[in-house]
């Protein structure tokens, strides 16, 4: 083989598996489509650090993300990179959501989140005078990252240990050999070579990738959905100091209210399902945003929302299906010794970036 491991995909999930196998002395190379590294789903979501709260007992998600959580406050602190642990509340905005707020306790309990606190109408207003709610949990360790300096410090890690990162060079095909792959490189430079070892962490293309491999089993590949997230920003100084959720409503988890590092704060992601990655976000939808915030924050003004951006979720379960757990599959799962393919790594994948790596690790 002339290379050791391959890995497809420069998001935050494929430059801290990069990071995480080259720091075990691997030789990795980074193949990533676009020109830069985190273009897509990476650059194009909220930018918060989860608690790990909402995810199944016992799930990938609920594993990875507590776990993912306090390896990258860790990793901030020490790499000095930009954060902050502003806690967020879980808002219940009428007295009949009060009892989905002991719900959510439990649930995260159980994944083993323990400081969330119960606040009655008077604290919460206490802490947040421009919120209105009935009552609200408080998760202390939800915070909020600047993802770009994440993938930046990375990415240097994985560098400063002989890996490479090559952009505009796609990944078009593997063949699987004994004891490798053959791989074939797209791009301006076209490339044919071969690896002892290959990471599919492509995103919203893994799909394309995985039905390019060939040796593995379509069996093993799951279907696709396209969930487009839109974000609204808000003109002028938010009134608040804390994320705000309100409680979850059937098919995901209501407007959010987030911050970004200058505290600017932005509402979003809503779920708009799509058939192709398109990144428009229509001004229109402002009304619909505008009407669930006021259910928590009765004074937006007007002509506040401005359009902001959009991002899209590889999921892989579909309109009115149980959202799915993340899969990361390796030989014990698919057949094929050496790959391991990553499906559906949306939220938490940015806090669970970490835990993920160590998790493709084991699976090689």
């Amino acid at each position: 083989m002339e290379l050791d491991c391959v890995v497809a995909g420069a998001g935050v999930v494929g430059l801290a598996i990069a990071r995480e196998l080259a720091m075990a002395g691997r030789e990795v190379i980074i193949l990533e489509a676009e020109e830069r590294f985190g273009s897509q789903t990476s650059s194009r979501n909220s930018e918060v650090i989860h608690a790990g709260i909402y995810y199944p007992q016992g799930s990938l998600k609920a594993r990875l993300c507590v776990e993912g959580r306090q390896a990258l406050y860790h990793y901030c602190r020490e790499r000095s990179i930009p954060y902050r642990q502003t806690g967020k509340l879980i808002v219940a905005c009428e007295t009949g959501e009060l009892t989905q707020l002991t719900a959510i306790k439990a649930a995260a309990v159980a994944n083993g989140v323990t400081d969330l606190r119960y606040l009655d109408a008077d604290e919460l207003h206490a802490l947040e005078p421009a919120l209105t709610g009935c009552g609200a949990l408080l998760s202390p360790s939800t915070g909020i990252i600047d993802s770009h300096t994440l993938m930046l410090s990375l990415l240097g890690d994985a560098e400063r240990h002989g890996a490479q990162l090559v952009t505009g060079s796609p990944l078009e095909s593997a063949r699987s050999l004994s004891g490798g792959f053959a791989i074939r490189v797209g791009g301006s430079d076209p490339l044919e070579t071969s690896c002892r070892s290959l990471i599919n962490s492509a995103g919203l293309g893994a799909w394309q990738l995985a039905h390019a491999i060939e040796g593995l089993s379509a069996d093993s590949i799951p279907p696709r959905w396209l969930a487009r997230g839109h974000y609204f920003s808000l003109a002028g100084k938010a009134p608040f100091s804390h994320l705000v959720y309100p409680v979850p409503v059937p098919g995901g988890l209501g407007t959010h209210l987030t911050l970004d590092m200058a505290g600017q704060a932005r509402f979003g992601p809503d779920v708009q399902w799509v058939d192709d990655i398109d990144y428009a976000v229509d001004p229109a939808r402002a009304s619909g945003f505008a009407t669930a915030i006021r259910r928590y924050w009765p004074e937006l003004p007007n002509t506040a929302l401005q359009p902001a951006y959009s991002g899209i979720r590889p999921k892989i379960s579909g309109p009115g299906e149980p959202g799915a757990d993340f899969r990361i599959e390796g030989e014990e799962t698919h057949g094929v010794a050496g790959l391991v393919n990553l499906f559906g790594i949306e939220s938490p994948g940015l806090t669970a970036c970490l835990a993920i790596a160590r998790q493709v690790a084991s699976l090689l």
